[in-house]
């Protein structure tokens, strides 16, 4: 097993050298969380929206499920998406089960919740703001929903990076359906995990690294966001 200093040493080495198996673990990392994001406000936005907006029986029960599911365990999750995509499941007939795209939809289920109860909240305070002046134009449920959905574009970017930030570090579910495989499936959080257990830690401690700073990145994205969207409300 290497020592600490070792590791970190290798470490710093497979970055500054830009290795091809840390790329190629990067790259697909990004490309199943930004892919799983995109589709998760597609879904979240309108999600949420509704919720702020609309007024009908049965929605206070609807926000309180919503919230209840930010807290999707992760592991459950991939198991349920496990059994839909396997052989002999509903699904199986698609052999999506340890593809990137099972990922995918692991990453949205988990992260779709999150963006649609925090967009809820933030198009919500806005309607209360802006309901008079809406009402006041005779503005149709179509062009409210448009309306706040564009003035609050800054504060929803928030709950996509939020979304973001906790696609990036699921391991749990992405594991069960994508079976972490060398070269099709394996992405950062997976490859720290299995790395680890085999006391192979330069690998791990490189891609710890970049997950770090990616997080890093997106907490700063978010505070200059909110700065942002307070400064235009002001304005």
């Amino acid at each position: 097993m290497q020592t600490f200093g070792e590791a970190f040493q290798q470490a710093f080495m497979l970055i500054l050298q830009a290795d091809a198996k840390l790329l190629s673990i990067i790259g697909l990392s990004l490309q199943v969380t930004f892919t799983a994001v995109t589709i998760a406000c597609c879904i979240a936005f309108p999600i949420g929206a509704a919720l702020a907006v609309g007024r009908f029986p049965g929605r206070m029960a609807l926000v309180v499920f919503l919230n209840s599911l930010m807290g999707l365990p992760p592991v459950v999750v991939g198991l349920c998406i496990y059994l839909l995509l396997s052989a002999s499941g509903p699904l199986g007939s698609m052999r999506l089960l340890y593809t990137p795209t099972a990922m995918v939809i692991a990453q949205v289920v988990l992260v779709t919740p999150i963006i649609a109860a925090l967009a809820r909240q933030v198009i919500e305070d806005f309607h209360t703001e802006y309901d008079e002046m809406l009402r006041s134009m005779n503005a149709s449920g179509f062009q409210t929903l448009t309306t706040l959905l564009w003035d609050s574009r800054y504060s929803l970017m928030t709950s996509a990076l939020a979304g973001l930030g906790r696609a990036l570090a699921e391991v749990g579910a992405v594991i069960i359906v994508g079976g972490n495989i060398e070269n099709l499936t394996r992405v950062m959080t997976t490859t720290i995990a299995l790395e680890t257990s085999k006391g192979e830690l330069a690998l791990a401690l490189g891609l710890g690294l970049i997950l770090i700073t990616l997080s890093i990145i997106i907490n700063a994205a978010l505070f200059l966001l909110r700065q942002s969207a307070q400064k235009l409300s002001y304005a």
